[in-house]
């Protein structure tokens, strides 16, 4: 099952239209929807790693586009729908915590933290919400979406033929350490909680928040 279920990703990813795709998924990731397109992006450059990095500046321009929706969701709508939709992400107690760290260091939070799994849609709702600096949050924005894009465009651009052949020879095994590797990044950097050594107690203590 697996196996059929990689051999059709991988068909797909290298579909006439994935570029459409890719830019879709990085869109809509930015604003409201739960699934990242890193996923689709590693494929697509498994599938063609000679133009892994022009697949990397796709879902980057896209991603950096779709926070601009969201900015846009938190400045203007946020009581219309955009706190339904963070409950409904599950997001919704993270949202003061990422509110104040946004306050307190503004565009760094968005470079680091939207670099990580932590989802940029938090990011980009919260920083239209309290009404961040446009120019700011955007050229934060492109920063930490090209490095959290373009390192998987490198990497498959430079090892992409024996990544492939590691992955086609040991599946189930590249799998399973994928999802290890992915559970353990959100438990290092939990979405924006209190625990870590760095962290504001302040931050990490915030219930409410106030809008711009």
């Amino acid at each position: 099952m697996l196996r059929r279920l990689y051999d059709w990703t991988m068909a797909k990813a290298a579909h006439r239209h994935a570029e459409r795709w890719l830019a879709l998924f990085a869109f809509v990731e930015a604003s409201f929807f739960p699934i990242p397109p890193h996923p689709l992006l590693g494929l697509m450059c498994l599938a063609e790693p000679k133009k892994a990095i022009r697949f990397a500046m796709i879902a980057t321009l896209a991603s950096v586009a779709g926070g601009l929706l969201g900015y846009a969701i938190g400045h203007f709508a946020y009581e219309a729908f955009g706190e339904a939709m963070l409950r409904a992400l599950g997001l919704a107690e993270s949202f003061p915590k990422a509110a104040c760290y946004l306050r307190d260091y503004g565009a760094e939070i968005i470079v680091v933290k939207g670099a990580t799994p932590i989802p940029f849609k938090l990011l980009t709702i919260t920083a239209g919400f309290i009404g961040m600096n446009l120019l700011v949050f955007i050229g934060a924005s492109i920063l930490s979406r090209s490095i959290s894009f373009m390192i998987v465009g490198v990497l498959f651009r430079l090892f992409g033929r024996p990544i492939k052949a590691v992955i086609d020879q040991h599946l189930g095994k590249v799998t399973a350490g994928f999802a290890l590797l992915v559970l353990a990044g959100f438990l290092a950097i939990s979405l924006l909680g209190g625990g870590a050594e760095k962290t504001s107690a302040k931050c990490a203590s915030a219930t409410e928040v106030t809008a711009h």
